[in-house]
């Protein structure tokens, strides 16, 4: 029998297949075929890898980034000439920016008609640029062991996004021998912080009375470190959203988030302290950081120093090794009425934020902060939250509860929506056991069938973000993924409802018909629920979270609940009144009205 020709395509999967990637996320398609066959030559000997069939290639892009969150490890995601790969675009901006090693295959059409106007003729490797951290074409068989090698460093080193253009013929091509590769993914460094530098923020740290820490994505690995801290220095402890996991937990310190979604005393324990600690910190709303308080910042990136605000003094390094050299140069405060008075001003302001969630069992529509107590109660220690942006950030935010062993999965930076159930379907394959022979579909390429870890997936939606790639809901039902979607489902864009208001511009064109959700995802096969009725929540969430493969709970609930930030401005106050006063000149008293009785219990005053 005569050798197989190896292709580029095949080096290309085995190159993959060495750098850790198990899952390539996208839709089949004329110039992707021959890697899509390369992949599924690749399991029918034997490998470990799978093509992941979604219904949009954004999907895919999200997907991806979401089990390279979950596993570290690098993920990828492929899309067919010209608008194939476009689409991936929105997904990998989203990956990009939070910085998860993803791999985007973008194929191309023939290389001789490169440059012609040809059909579906778009330039990848130019369009790519701005979202990733390296973006190259391969242009011939040579040169591709070398450029898949650069790109997969690249994804891992950053990490962030790689892309790799490939013309279909080129990937069909007889590949050369390929050098091993034994640095695919080196062992990251430990970033020590200069001496000198630790040296002065410990000496401002003694300086001050009253310090504050403000925590970020980078403390992750180090909450007891940070904790530690805060306990020698009677500092209350706040974070932003990306932080909230990775330092709330167990945190007898915390006085909740600042930002937009905020919630508690963050915002007066930053604007109350001598110094102001922000740890692994680059929070982009800077009108919510004091700049009358003096700012110190610690991040191993030095390009995210001062960017967002002054810095009195900056550290680079890793905020563990910085917080345990601190640990031993800082003199212990012994004052703790700055962080009681925080503790109780933040005890206070939950309970404010509490209201919303007692007392309404009976009130129709449902209140979304209810639900979300709910959902926090019934969810697993060690589920994987996916969360839509808009004002289910908000409810996760400030319901869900973090444990050591929980995740909590978003478009936090770059803020997309539609990324819940996308990244739901990544962090669901990222939890399987590794795939075998057995586990293929009837296509051949489908994973139906995996072992799966036993770790829930819920995705936190709403019925904006659900709509845009409504059809991923096939994506759960053919893969059999163990995902809950929890839909928050008051036909309107809420949070776009509460930035016009704001800003003195009654709503307009945020509204959407009533669909019956649930009707939708049990015509594709899932499990599912519609709940109009408060009282029925609980045994909903309990009902779909225990079923073994995809479900889907649509909670009707109150289009009017608003999320108020932290602290309102008196232009927000004003804006907020003129759009109100527009709402009634206009006719609209009654709906000003179910306003205020869903939303005044709460409102922070200037």
């Amino acid at each position: 029998m005569p050798r197989r020709r190896t292709t580029v395509a095949d080096q290309l999967v085995a190159q993959l297949l060495a750098a850790g990637a198990r899952h390539v996320y996208g839709i089949v398609g004329d110039s992707l075929n021959p890697v899509v066959d390369a992949i599924r030559r690749a399991r029918e000997d034997g490998a470990d890898i799978a093509w992941v069939h979604v219904r949009h290639e954004e999907a895919a892009a999200f997907a991806a980034a979401a089990e390279a969150e979950i596993t570290g490890t690098l993920a990828v995601c492929a899309g067919s000439c010209g608008p194939g790969n476009l689409h991936l675009i929105n997904g990998l901006y989203d990956a990009n920016r939070s910085g998860v090693p993803v791999l985007a295959i973008a194929s191309h059409i023939p290389s001789a008609q490169i440059g012609t106007g040809f059909f579906q003729e778009t330039h990848p490797d130019r369009l790519f640029t701005e979202c990733s951290v390296y973006s190259e074409m391969i242009s011939s068989a040579a040169q591709a062991p070398r450029v898949i090698r650069s790109a997969i460093h690249h994804a891992y080193g950053a990490p962030g996004v790689a892309v790799l253009t490939l013309p279909g013929d080129v990937a069909d091509l007889e590949a050369p021998p390929a050098a091993p590769d034994v640095l695919t993914r080196p062992a990251a460094p430990r970033v020590v912080p200069d001496a000198a530098a630790v040296a002065g923020l410990a000496a401002a740290i003694d300086a001050a009375d009253k310090v504050t820490i403000f925590a970020g994505a980078g403390v992750r690995g180090a909450r007891e470190d940070v904790v530690a801290l805060a306990a020698r220095l009677n500092a209350p402890v706040g974070h932003s959203l990306r932080g909230k996991e990775f330092v709330q937990v167990d945190n007898p310190y915390d006085v909740g988030m600042s930002g937009l979604l905020g919630y508690g005393a963050c915002q007066e324990a930053m604007e109350g302290a001598d110094l102001l600690l922000l740890l692994g910190c680059d929070f982009p709303y800077d009108q919510f950081l004091p700049a009358g308080v003096r700012t110190a910042q610690v991040d191993v990136e030095a390009t995210h120093l001062g960017r967002r605000t002054r810095n009195d003094l900056a550290v680079v390094g890793d905020v563990g090794e910085t917080v345990r050299a601190l640990l031993g140069l800082v003199r212990p405060k012994h004052s703790h009425r700055f962080l009681d008075r925080m503790r109780a001003r933040h005890a206070k302001l939950m309970g404010g934020v509490g209201a919303y969630t007692k007392d309404v069992e009976h009130l129709e529509p449902i209140h979304p902060e209810y639900a979300a107590v709910l959902l926090d109660e019934e969810a697993p220690d060690d589920a994987v939250f996916t969360v839509d942006t808009g004002m289910c950030n908000v409810w996760a935010a400030r319901y869900l509860t973090p444990t050591h062993h929980r995740r909590m999965i978003g478009s936090f930076w770059h803020g997309s929506m539609a990324n819940a159930l996308p990244h739901a379907i990544g962090a669901a394959l990222a939890g399987r056991a590794p795939l075998g022979k057995g586990d293929a579909g009837t296509d051949g390429l489908t994973v139906r069938g995996a072992a799966a870890s036993g770790r829930k997936v819920v995705a936190v939606a709403g019925d904006g973000g659900l709509s845009m790639l409504l059809g991923e809901l096939i994506t759960l039902q053919q893969l059999q993924l163990d995902v809950t979607v929890v839909l928050f489902d008051n036909a309107t864009l809420g949070m776009v409802r509460l930035e016009m208001l704001v800003d003195g511009f009654p709503s307009y064109g945020t509204d959407s018909v009533a669909v019956d959700y649930a009707a939708v995802a049990r015509a594709v096969g899932l499990h599912a629920v519609r709940v109009e009725h408060p009282g029925d929540v609980r045994a909903a969430l309990r009902e779909a979270i225990a079923h073994e493969g995809p479900s889907l709970v649509d909670l009707v609930t109150d289009p009017r609940a608003l999320s108020l930030p932290p602290k309102l401005t008196r232009q927000q106050v004003t804006g907020f009144t003129a759009a109100m006063s527009k709402e009634v000149l206009g006719g609209g008293v009654g709906e000003v009205m179910a306003m205020a009785r869903s939303n005044l219990r709460n409102v922070p005053l200037p």
